[in-house]
């Protein structure tokens, strides 16, 4: 079983510090036991695709990465300082240098798209309301939806919604952005529209990206690299094309959507009458 899951190198072939690492993380909650020891290192300019069935700890590790929780043993680093065990008030510096794409989009319902991008730039840059604006605007245009900078939550379909929140997300110029659950709830369609944008974000802003997803299509289409969480630990780690090929039984049958075939044999096997 594969619990540690170490470097690869970017598009270049070099191998630098890594952006965001983890050292033998674990995380309980109650018995269950979410996060086994594992280690994990990302290095900038990479899109990473966590995948694994549910309840297995991707948001639970993106949350790890973001300071949102911290790990019961272990230690989390950002751009090579250690950050899991800084304070609130220190966090709020490096979460500046993230941005997030909630998987719901997270908007406020009272304001309109350019409003909610405004937001965190008015609440963390030394700005005029009118800067904010301009900036905003220029990132409602990086996601196509300048016309829309308007409407409010409600007039906006799920894939507009989620584009807005991946404009706000990209307000203060992040590092790294993390992606949770970004095409779910959304047609073939607009999920690829999803897919493109992080690929446009990731080729013009340079950003380093980590996708949580079950969306099999939208994980080969954006990733450099897929790792796949199980039972708490990686269990596989590889370029698209090496997962789509795995031979673990595991990872085929969740790349497949397969049920495990004694599930299948129990729901398929005749009430007693």
């Amino acid at each position: 079983m594969t619990q540690s899951v170490t470097s690869r190198a970017g598009d270049t072939g070099t191998v630098d510090r890594p952006i965001i690492e983890l050292r033998n993380v674990s995380k309980r909650f109650g018995r269950l036991v979410v996060l086994d020891g594992v280690s994990l290192q990302l290095h900038r300019g990479q899109t990473t695709v966590v995948i694994g069935e549910s309840g297995t700890g991707k948001s639970v590790l993106l949350k790890h990465l973001i300071g949102l929780l911290k790990p019961d043993s272990g230690e989390v680093y950002f751009d090579g300082r250690r950050v899991d065990r800084l304070s609130p008030k220190q966090w709020v510096e490096v979460r500046r240098r993230f941005g997030m794409l909630f998987q719901g989009a997270a908007l406020f319902d009272s304001m309109t798209a350019v409003q909610n991008v405004e937001f965190p730039i008015l609440e963390h840059r030394s700005v005029s309301p009118s800067e904010a604006r301009a900036i905003a605007m220029e990132k409602l245009r990086m996601v196509g939806l300048e016309e829309f900078a308007d409407k409010k939550p409600a007039q906006l379909s799920g894939g507009q919604r989620k584009r807005v929140g991946l404009a706000r997300a990209i307000a203060l110029d992040p590092e790294v952005i993390l992606y949770d659950e970004p095409t779910t709830g959304l047609d073939p369609i607009r999920a690829d529209v999803i897919n493109e944008l992080i690929l446009k974000l990731k080729r013009e802003l340079g950003v380093t990206s980590v996708v949580v997803t079950h969306d099999m299509a939208s994980a080969y289409k954006v990733a450099d690299r897929i790792v796949m969480l199980c039972d708490g630990q990686f269990i596989a780690d590889g370029t698209p094309d090496e997962i789509r090929h795995s031979t673990d039984d595991r990872v085929r049958r969740f790349v497949e959507g397969r049920a495990d075939e004694d599930e299948l044999a129990s729901l398929r096997a005749e009430s007693p009458k």
